[in-house]
C-alpha cells in the first residue's frame, strides 16, 4: 500500500469519523450525563438523514440541517415523554420509538427505501464550489464535517455550564437530590434528550449528503457504533473536563471508523461488518475491567508458582 493510499484511507476515516462522531457526542449527553441509554439511535439517526434528504431534494440544502434537527428533538421529545410521563421503562421506550420511526421513516421517504441524491445540491457541494480555487479544494467534506463538529462541542461546552445544564448532569448523578432542590428531573431528562437526538438527526443528514443516498438502513447499527466510541474515546481522555471528553468522543468516533475503513479496505465481506462492531464494543467495555482485574491476576500466578515451588 503506497503513502496516497494510506492517506486517502485516513482521510475518509477521518471525515467519517467526524460525521458519526455527532451521534457519539449525542450520547455523551444522553448517556454520560444524563445516564439515559437512548436505543432510539438508529431511528432517528435515519429519521435525519431521510428529513434533510427530501428538504434537498426540494431545494434547500441549508434548510435540510435545522429541519432534521427538529425531526430529531421531536423524536426525542416523544422517548422522553414515554419515559418521564407515562412510566415506561427508558431502555424500552427507546425501543419502542426506535420501532415506530421505521415506518414515519419510509413515509418521509415517499414509500421508497433509497433516495438518490447524486444530482442534488447539498452543503458538501455548496463548500465544494466555494473551494474550488483553493488548495482545501479536495477537502471540502472534512471542512464540512470539522465546522458541524467544532460547533456541537463549543454548544456542549458551553451549555453543560449553565444552570440548566448542570440541571441535566445533577438528574443523571442523583436524581433524588435535584427533586429535593425543586428541579423536575422529567424537564432536564426531556432537555437532554430532545438536544442529543437533534445531534444524531443532523449527522444523519450530513451522512447521507456526504454519500449522496439515502437508504432505511442507513441507521442501523449507529448506536452500537457510537456506544463503543463513546467508550474508547473515554479511555484516552474521559476524565477531563467536558471539552476535553468531548473531544476524546470525537478521538473515539474517528479510531472507531478507522478500524472499519482498514478492514474493507482488505476487503472483509460486508456482513462481518457487524462482528467487528460487537468485538470492539466487548473490548471498550471489557478491556477496562481485565485492566483492573490484572495485578489480581499476577498475584494468583505468583501465588500458584510458589506452590509448586514449595512442592518441589
Amino acid at each position: 500500500m503506497n503513502l496516497g493510499a494510506v492517506l486517502s484511507l485516513g482521510q475518509t476515516a477521518l471525515e467519517l469519523g467526524l460525521i458519526s462522531s455527532l451521534t457519539v457526542l449525542a450520547l455523551f449527553l444522553s448517556y454520560s450525563m444524563l445516564n439515559v441509554c437512548d436505543l432510539s439511535t438508529d431511528g432517528c439517526f435515519t429519521l435525519g438523514a431521510a428529513v434533510g434528504a427530501v428538504v434537498a431534494l426540494s431545494g434547500h440544502p441549508w434548510l435540510s440541517l435545522p429541519a432534521a434537527m427538529l425531526a430529531g428533538v421531536l423524536s426525542g421529545f416523544l422517548t422522553a415523554l414515554l419515559q418521564t410521563k407515562m412510566g415506561i421503562d427508558s431502555l424500552l421506550s427507546g425501543i419502542i420509538v426506535n420501532t415506530g420511526l421505521y415506518s414515519i421513516n419510509i413515509a418521509i421517504m415517499g414509500n421508497a427505501s433509497l433516495l438518490n441524491m447524486n444530482k442534488t445540491e447539498t452543503v458538501f457541494t455548496w463548500m465544494k464550489r466555494a473551494l474550488a480555487d483553493s488548495f482545501l479544494r479536495d477537502q471540502y467534506k472534512l471542512i464540512v464535517a470539522l465546522i458541524a463538529v467544532a460547533l456541537v462541542i463549543l454548544f456542549l461546552s458551553l451549555f453543560l455550564r449553565t444552570r440548566l445544564g448542570l440541571a441535566i448532569r445533577a438528574t443523571g448523578n442523583n436524581p433524588d437530590m435535584v427533586r429535593s432542590s425543586s428541579i423536575n428531573p422529567a424537564f432536564t431528562t426531556i432537555v437532554g434528550l430532545c438536544i442529543s437526538n437533534a445531534f444524531t438527526a443532523l449527522s444523519g443528514c450530513l451522512l447521507a449528503q456526504s454519500q449522496k443516498s439515502v437508504n432505511i438502513d442507513i441507521g442501523s447499527g449507529m448506536v452500537t457504533v457510537a456506544l463503543a466510541s463513546l467508550l474508547i474515546g473515554r479511555a484516552f481522555l474521559g476524565r477531563g473536563r467536558i471539552p476535553a471528553q468531548a473531544v476524546g468522543a470525537v478521538l473515539g468516533a474517528f479510531l472507531f471508523r478507522l478500524v472499519y475503513t482498514v478492514a474493507l479496505r482488505f476487503n472483509m465481506p460486508a456482513f462481518m461488518l457487524k462482528l467487528v462492531s460487537a468485538v470492539i464494543v466487548i473490548i471498550a467495555i471489557a478491556g477496562p475491567y481485565l485492566k483492573s482485574r490484572l495485578p489480581l491476576f499476577r498475584r494468583r500466578l505468583a501465588h500458584r508458582a510458589g506452590k509448586g515451588e514449595s512442592a518441589c
